[in-house]
């Protein structure tokens, strides 16, 4: 019983990863064509609060959060709130290539604070993998050159460490609805994406998002779709697993963005991502035996 929960988390977690880097090279689509960053962040959220009420409607489950679970109900939203603002609010000082590669530390973040987090020991094998898995991101996304703006790299690290605490705080939510679970965090999230949106003068236009309504949509509905299978995994496997297999996400932005924005990879970035998927797959190999 046990491997199959493992397996089905893992399962959630590599579909809520493609999903997140689907959603990514629309976003940038939508930037373009005058709907930036927050705004999105703003309407993704209505969304999300929308959906969780409809589907709490439908399965009639309370939006309450169990017992015991109020403290990491709050961080999950917080940690939410941090990735979405900081990761975003990055890309205005540095490369966003290079926010990318510091954002995603993360996975290293949690495999280090395991062992005090989770109680877990820190095992040569899993630091081996994770630094495989961090070394195949890198490769993909490429240091970009560019000046490091300190406030640019602390807001990707902010977006880092948040992740990180997302990860750790999910897997202690195992008793509330998977439809709490979205209305409280994406409330948590609200107030923040709607003063990022006021501090980047974002302005909401019917023109704008009419004529950018397919890209608006896709973005919208690639993170709606990530965020819950990364709910529904992490009731499932240990954040640090799940961490491991979302280094998946920018593989996927990338091939996702050479098909859509016809942007060609080098043979070093492809190469990356094979080191990505061997760490995922080991990753995968690890648990199913931990498992049994």
């Amino acid at each position: 019983m046990e491997s199959q929960q493992t397996g089905r988390g893992i399962g959630f977690a590599l579909a809520g990863a493609f999903f997140y880097g689907f959603n990514i090279t629309f976003a940038k689509i939508s930037s373009e064509m005058g709907v930036q960053g927050p705004m999105i962040v703003a309407e993704r959220v209505l969304v999300m609060i929308a959906i969780g009420l409809c589907f709490a409607a439908l399965t009639r489950s309370a939006i309450r959060i169990a017992t015991g679970e109020i403290i990491p109900m709050g961080l999950l939203g917080l940690g939410s709130m941090g990735v979405s603002i900081g990761y975003l609010s990055s890309v205005a000082f540095i490369p966003i290539t290079v926010a990318a590669v510091i954002f995603y530390t993360f996975p290293i973040l949690i495999v280090i604070a395991s062992p005090f987090v989770d109680g877990k020991k820190l095992t040569p094998a899993m630091l081996g993998i994770v630094t495989l898995a961090f070394i195949g991101v890198v490769l993909v996304l490429g240091m970009a050159g560019g000046d490091l703006d300190l406030r640019g790299v602390a807001l990707a690290l902010l977006a880092s460490v948040s992740a990180a605490m997302q990860f750790f705080a999910g897997t202690r939510c195992r008793v509330t609805s998977n439809a709490a679970k979205i209305v409280v965090t994406q409330a948590i999230v609200l107030p923040g994406a709607l003063i990022s949106v006021w501090a980047t003068g974002g302005v909401f236009t019917i023109e704008t998002q009419i004529a950018a309504a397919v890209p608006i949509w896709l973005t919208i509905g690639g993170f709606v779709l990530g965020f819950v299978f990364q709910i529904l995994a992490l009731a499932r496997i240990s954040a640090t697993v799940a961490g491991l297999v979302f280094c998946l996400e920018p593989v996927v932005a990338a091939i996702t963005s050479a098909i859509v924005l016809d942007e060609r990879l080098q043979a070093i970035q492809y190469f990356g991502g094979f080191l990505v998927i061997v760490a995922i797959a080991l990753t995968m190999l690890a648990e199913r035996q931990a498992a049994r």
